[in-house]
């Protein structure tokens, strides 16, 4: 029976306009979702259809030659609509033969039938490799804030690998980076899939990020925000002296221009120093009777309820 053309496009779910990633994408995606294998057993005879259409469809898009050609014929780019099998070989089933690929035989032999001789490994129907390629794998990975600041290099282990992955200052929570051919292993010469990490921030009470912006806390003692005063302050960026205004109240925010994430464009966020009031304890009697005579010498009311 004539094997009528197919719209190679459509198969993969791609426009014609598809570039050979997105194509490579599609055919990745499509290759994992329709295995045949994963078919309840009363449909793998549709899946198995579906699946060998998926990889003549991939074989003829990621050829730059042969879709060069199917876009420029179409239905005739095999000179003619129909394909009919060469004279001699009728409707008979094709030749298989198997070649070692690690955990698949069982697979094929469900589909093409057992063969004789060594069954463990690759299909090869008309002369043409049947290839898996390996899947994609996803983790997330912890990061510090001290590491979106400064970017750099960090070395994760993998399974029995040691990877170096490569964190740009730009990258922020939830960034996915890509290390390409780092996922599961392909199967049959397809190439192996890649590894997506997902950066994570570790929660710091110290040090929180707020978009580009940093945020510290300053502890200051109590005579410090009243009285106001020229204090040290640690920042990620090396130690600043920062003046406190007087009467400078617990949770006020003084701003440290440019000193917080880097932008794609160079520029950098904000730094935040957030005003947090220690009190000294215990208090010896010369802090406790100054802490009594600024209470009779008070203007505030003494009943007022603190802040929650």
């Amino acid at each position: 029976m004539a094997v009528k053309f197919r719209d190679y496009y459509a198969v993969l779910g791609v426009p014609r306009t598809a570039t050979a990633d997105e194509i490579k994408r599609a055919y990745r995606k499509l290759a994992r979702k329709k295995h045949p294998d994963l078919a309840p057993p009363a449909e793998r005879a549709k899946a198995t259809e579906e699946f060998q259409a998926i990889n003549e469809a991939n074989e003829v898009l990621s050829d730059p030659d042969k879709r060069a050609k199917y876009d420029a014929l179409g239905p005739n780019w095999k000179s003619g609509m129909d394909y009919s099998p060469p004279p001699g070989q009728g409707g008979a089933a094709p030749d298989i033969q198997w070649e070692d690929l690690d955990g698949f035989s069982d697979f094929f032999a469900s589909i093409f039938g057992q063969a004789s001789g060594n069954t463990r490994g690759r299909a090869r129907r008309g002369g043409m490799r049947m290839e898996f390629p390996g899947a994609d794998v996803e983790a997330e990975m912890p990061i510090a804030a001290e590491e979106l600041l400064r970017g750099g290099r960090r070395r994760i282990t993998l399974g029995t690998r040691e990877l170096d992955v490569e964190i740009p200052v730009t990258a922020r929570d939830g960034t996915v980076l890509r290390l390409a051919g780092q996922g599961e292993q392909g199967h049959g010469g397809a190439p192996a899939g890649d590894l997506y990490l997902r950066l994570r921030l570790v929660p710091n009470p110290r040090l929180r990020v707020a978009g580009d912006d940093l945020e510290l806390d300053l502890p200051l003692w109590p005579w410090q925000a009243v009285l106001g005063e020229r204090v040290r302050f640690d920042t990620p960026d090396g130690q600043v002296v920062l003046t406190i205004p007087p009467n400078t109240p617990a949770g006020q925010r003084l701003r440290l221009r440019g000193r917080g994430l880097k932008r794609a464009d160079q520029t950098r966020g904000d730094l935040y120093a957030v005003i947090r009031i220690e009190v000294p304890e215990p208090a010896n009697a010369a802090e406790r009777e100054a802490y009594e005579a600024l209470k009779r010498g008070s203007q505030a009311p003494h009943d007022r309820p603190a802040k929650g």
